[in-house]
């Protein structure tokens, strides 16, 4: 067996060892918008890519830079190559963690170069804010202490994949591109 993925688009991707060349964003964009967050265990199919959009929505409406609505939606795209474990397995999960992070790195380089910390954090705070809001809703827990409010209005509801996919490209687009 080869030490590469086949993409959505057909490349051949090295997730232990990528390439920037590798990294497309049509491919994120439809692995994300087919996984399911928490495992598969919210009683309605949302994905890891309308968690990601969320992100980014909020980024915007709490009127943060381009690049932090940037790095929130691509916060989770190295599982678009590895796929999502949920947070209380990974933790327990070192090599796993290492290789999500280089990937995540090199896809965050790719379309953003490096990170100031303060961009980390802020990223890192919405998609907190977003479990929370996520797991109240369909789950009716709390798993931590609130966050704050949310200052967008998400709409946590399955939708077609295809819509998630392009709404994911549409917002890439307009971030990246524009």
């Amino acid at each position: 067996m080869e030490d590469y993925i086949t993409t959505y688009s057909k490349i051949h991707m090295r997730p232990m060892s990528p390439e920037l060349s590798e990294i497309r964003i049509e491919d994120i964009a439809h692995a994300l918008s087919l996984l399911c967050r928490a495992g598969g265990h919210f009683p309605k199919f949302y994905s890891v890519g309308q968690h990601c959009i969320h992100c980014c929505e909020e980024a915007e409406a709490r009127r943060y830079s381009r690049r932090v609505q940037l790095a929130c939606l691509l916060h989770d795209a190295s599982e678009a190559y590895l796929a999502d474990i949920t947070r209380p397995v990974k933790q327990h999960l070192p090599q796993y963690r290492r290789i999500e992070g280089l990937l995540q790195d090199a896809i965050f380089q790719k379309y953003l170069g490096t990170l100031s910390e303060e961009e980390k954090t802020l990223w890192r705070l919405l998609d907190d804010t977003l479990l929370y809001y996520e797991f109240d809703h369909f789950m009716g827990e709390k798993l931590m202490e609130c966050p704050g409010a949310l200052r967008s209005r998400p709409v946590f509801d399955t939708e077609p994949f295809s819509v998630t996919e392009e709404n994911y490209r549409t917002w890439f687009r307009k971030l990246w591109e524009g």
